[in-house]
């Protein structure tokens, strides 16, 4: 099956990246968002997305405006779905908001269409009773951002068809990724598989009053020679993603240290709208973070 139409759920920091990506590789592609504030603010990415690639990559103005004129956008459901070969969804980190979204979503599919989430926390068996699809349903995860860090995990459930599986990993390959099949599914996939410990225990320090953030981040970015330490990736992954996949693990395991944690990322950065890169401050300020000055390692 060849992709043509794609649609993205969610115009947040990860589903507008994920749209563009596809824009940007030919794909024609909607937005649907829940509101039309949500589609501005994911249209306004889209433009500094555009600028960040005719500045940073040299991409020709034809390509650009091909880009936009492959996108659309949409707060009608219906309307997002109604001739979707493939779809991404990006919605928040919230189990009980995904299966309610599901639920609504799938009586509204045509028969072709593919369902992929990009959740970085859930497993797809455990959405996939709520799609009306399981052979069709499974999970792409993408990297933020997606056009540096760009791998596609793929992974599916127990019910996926092996042809969907190639199908979607055919098309992370088409939009520019490096496709990584996982074929047993995992928490976490590859990457956060990785990640998330790393931003756990930089947590545990920061939270614990071991080293200030700025401080662990130092000790990260010398120590591998990576261009973010862990609280710059906590203000890139988005406070609200950081406490939901918090909150997550609180449910599974019951500590009361998670509770807490939580309890204070909400109350130190998410009640003051300091959200991350997102909105302009998170642990550092943007869109000239303290941790890209050249001195900041010395």
């Amino acid at each position: 099956m060849e992709i043509e139409n794609f649609t993205v759920f969610g115009g947040g920091v990860l589903g507008a990246q994920v749209a563009w990506q596809a824009a940007i590789h030919g794909i024609k592609t909607i937005v649907y968002d829940i509101d039309q504030q949500a589609i501005e603010l994911c249209k306004a990415k889209h433009k500094s997305f555009a600028k960040l690639f005719k500045e940073r990559f040299s991409l020709p103005e034809e390509k650009l405006s091909n880009a936009f004129e492959l996108l659309s956008y949409t707060t009608d459901l219906a309307q997002a779905v109604a001739q979707a070969d493939l779809t991404s969804e990006s919605i928040p980190e919230n189990i009980d908001i995904k299966i309610e979204f599901y639920k609504k979503l799938s009586p509204l599919l045509p028969e072709k269409t593919i369902l992929t989430t990009n959740s970085s926390t859930l497993l797809p068996s455990m959405l996939a009773p709520y799609t009306g699809r399981k052979e069709k349903f499974l999970a792409l995860h993408f990297a933020n951002p997606v056009w540096e860090a760009n791998i596609g995990e793929v992974m599916g459930h127990k019910d996926t068809s092996p042809e969907v599986f190639d199908t979607v990993v055919k098309f992370a390959s088409k939009i520019g990724l490096v496709p990584i099949p996982i074929h047993k599914e995992q928490p976490g996939y590859v990457l956060n598989s990785l990640l998330i410990p790393l931003l756990e225990a930089a947590q545990k320090l920061y939270f614990g009053g071991v080293s200030d953030y700025k401080s662990i981040d130092k000790t990260w970015m010398i120590s591998t020679g990576s261009k973010l330490g862990p609280f710059g990736i906590i203000d890139l992954v988005g406070m609200n993603t950081v406490y939901n996949i918090i909150m997550l693990n609180y449910k599974r395991k019951g500590e009361k240290a998670l509770l807490e944690r939580a309890q204070k990322i909400k109350e130190q950065f998410i009640d003051k709208g300091k959200l991350g890169v997102a909105t302009g401050q998170g642990f550092y300020k943007y869109p000239n973070p303290e941790y890209q000055d050249p001195d900041f390692l010395k």
